[in-house]
C-alpha cells in the first residue's frame, strides 16, 4: 500500500510538472489588462496598452509605441522598453536589468533587485539571469549536501524528535504530504501574483519566495532521513547514520543528468509538503526509530 501511494504522488508530481511547463508556454491575460507567464517572457504586442506585465522567470518586453499603465515586472530577466515604449508607472526587475532604448519613458521608480548586495537599486549594470545563477553545478550540488549534512546533525543533536517526526509524517502520509506540497506552490504563485499588482506588496515578495524556500529545504532534511530509513531499516544504525546515507542517496540521484533536476523538485515537494503537514496536521505520527 504504501509503494502504491508513493507511485501515486510520482505521478501526481509528474502531472504538475507538465501542467507547469504548458502554463509557462502560454501567456495569462486577465481581463485583457494584465499579461502575466510563468517560466519565461511577457511581450506587450506592438500599439497595445495593458494594466499590468508580470513574468516569472523571463523578462518583460514592451513593444514600440507599446503601453503599461501601471507597473511592468521581471522575476529572474529584464525589463526592456523599446522604442517610444512607455511605462507609466513603475518598473522592476529581481535578477535582472531595466533596458530603456531612444524615446522609451518609465514614468515612475525604475528599481531592480541586486541579488549580490540584496537590495533594492537604480542601477542598470547588466546581470547574470537569476535562473542561470541558480542551476547547480555538480561541486554546487555536493557543496550544498555537505552544508545540508552539517545542519542536519545539528538539528539531530539539539532536536532529536525533529526530524524523526517529519521523516514517520512522510511515511504515514505521502499523499498529503504532496498535496500540502503542492498546494503550497499555488498558493505562492498567486499570493506573489497578487503582492506585484498591488504594487505596496512588492517588498514581501523576496522575504515569501525565501521563507518558502527555507521551509523546503528544512523539510527536505526530513526527506533524507525518510529515505535512509525506508533503504536501511533492518540495520542497526542510529538516526545520524541514517540521515547521511539518505542524503548521500539523494545527492548522488541529483547529479544524474535530467534526472537529477526531477529528484531535486520531488525532495523539495514533500519537504513543504511534510513541513506543513506536520504542523497543521492534527494527527500526531508514532515515531519510529
Amino acid at each position: 500500500m504504501k509503494w502504491q501511494q508513493l507511485i501515486l504522488v510520482f505521478i501526481a508530481s509528474i502531472c504538475l510538472i507538465f501542467a507547469g511547463n504548458a502554463l509557462a508556454q502560454t501567456d495569462i491575460n486577465i481581463n485583457n489588462t494584465n499579461l502575466i507567464r510563468f517560466g519565461g517572457s511577457v511581450t506587450v504586442p506592438e500599439n497595445q496598452v495593458v494594466e499590468n506585465a508580470l513574468a516569472f522567470g523571463g523578462s518583460v518586453t514592451v513593444s514600440p509605441n507599446a503601453r503599461v499603465l501601471d507597473t511592468a515586472i521581471a522575476f529572474g530577466g529584464d525589463v526592456i522598453l523599446k522604442k517610444r515604449a512607455r511605462v507609466e508607472a513603475d518598473a522592476y526587475s529581481f535578477g535582472g536589468k531595466i533596458v530603456q532604448e531612444e524615446g522609451a519613458i518609465v514614468g515612475g521608480e525604475r528599481s531592480t533587485f541586486s541579488e549580490r548586495h540584496g537590495m533594492m537599486s537604480g542601477s542598470n549594470q547588466g546581470r547574470r539571469s537569476f535562473f542561470a545563477q541558480s542551476s547547480f553545478s555538480p561541486i554546487l550540488r555536493i557543496s550544498a549536501a555537505v552544508i545540508a549534512a552539517i545542519l542536519g546533525l545539528i538539528i539531530l543533536r539539539t532536536n532529536p524528535q525533529f526530524l524523526p517526526n517529519l521523516a514517520t509524517k512522510l511515511r504515514q502520509h505521502p499523499t498529503l504530504a504532496v498535496l500540502w506540497g503542492m498546494g503550497a506552490i499555488v498558493a505562492i504563485i498567486f499570493v506573489n501574483v497578487f503582492l506585484a499588482i498591488t504594487l505596496i506588496g512588492i517588498p514581501l515578495i523576496p522575504l515569501l519566495s525565501l521563507t518558502a524556500i527555507v521551509t523546503s529545504l528544512v523539510g527536505s532534511l526530513g526527506v533524507a532521513l525518510f529515505v535512509g530509513q525506508g533503504l536501511f531499516s533492518n540495520r542497526n544504525w542510529s538516526l545520524q547514520q541514517q540521515f547521511l546515507v539518505g542524503l548521500a542517496i539523494v545527492t548522488v540521484l541529483t547529479l544524474i543528468p535530467f534526472f537529477g533536476g526531477l529528484v531535486i523538485f520531488l525532495v523539495n515537494l514533500f519537504g513543504l509538503g511534510v513541513i506543513l503537514l506536520w504542523q497543521f496536521g492534527q494527527e500526531k505520527p508514532q515515531i519510529a526509530t
